[in-house]
């Protein structure tokens, strides 16, 4: 076998299908093109279905889309029915869907704290059981990765709910990981720190006081690009990273290792 026939072998993803959520902007885009870009035939999934169409015709490689509202959790059982008659099993999840509410505590309510939760956690569980029963029924040796965050890591001011929400996912890939290993399913996460969005440039636009702040927090000097999450991804979930499994990989230039 040529070297290059073994380094498609190990990185890439030809015969699998993906599933991302949120895959229709930001840094869900941004993984799902890396996955069809190492062969992967890839569905996404969000709320909007113009960005979602959007998303596919940029992303290309015959990337589909069906729209979802993960906080309908009691919907995804016969949603996940739906993807399977459509796409079959699916050998990977990325569970990327999120938000945030940016709040002082005392400021915040449970209705704010739940809005969060729901995606990060109840929803992303919710599809996770029933695209994992799908695969283990099928007894397919399978990849489920969640986007943590540094945030989980460091801590920040006025988002304790996606703070929470992050670390739990965090506790989520440990109690998965090891439960599926020996069915062959591997759980893990990356957590992406400071990166170069429209959602970074809207937080710090017209205050360069907190863009400076922030840049002088990454040891490497600069923000992440979302390529640098997508292939992240692209590799946990490669046969290269077989033997990977419970981990969380930081994408973060350095900015959680402190100073």
């Amino acid at each position: 076998m040529s070297e290059h026939a073994t380094l498609a072998k190990q990185y890439g993803l030809s015969g699998q299908t993906a599933l991302v959520t949120g895959g229709g902007t930001g840094l869900g885009k941004s993984i799902a093109t890396s996955l069809a870009q190492s062969g992967a035939k890839v569905v996404i999934v969000g709320r909007r279905e113009d960005v979602l169409h959007a998303a596919c015709e940029e992303i290309g490689h015959g990337a589909q889309y069906r729209v979802l509202d993960l906080t309908e959790t009691e919907e995804l059982g016969a949603f996940a029915g739906e993807l399977h008659k459509d796409f079959g099993t699916f050998d990977i999840l990325v569970n990327n869907a999120g938000n945030t509410v940016k709040k002082r505590f005392v400021d915040s309510s449970l209705a704010d704290f739940d809005g969060v939760f729901d995606v990060h956690v109840r929803g992303a569980l919710e599809l996770s059981r029933v695209v994992m029963a799908r695969m283990e029924s099928a007894g397919k040796a399978g990849s489920v990765l969640f986007i943590s965050s540094m945030t989980a890591y460091i801590g920040q001011p006025n988002v304790h709910g996606y703070t929470i929400a992050k670390t739990a996912i965090n506790g989520v890939i440990r109690a998965l990981s090891a439960e599926f290993a020996e069915k062959g399913i591997r759980v893990n996460g990356v957590a992406p720190g400071w990166i170069d969005t429209d959602v970074f440039r809207t937080a710090t636009k017209g205050d360069p006081e907190r863009k400076a702040k922030i840049m002088s927090r990454i040891p490497m000097g600069h923000l992440g690009t979302p390529e640098d999450i997508g292939w992240a991804c692209a590799f946990l979930c490669a046969p290269a990273a077989k033997y990977i499994t419970g981990q969380v990989l930081l994408v973060d230039g350095g900015g959680a290792t402190g100073f």
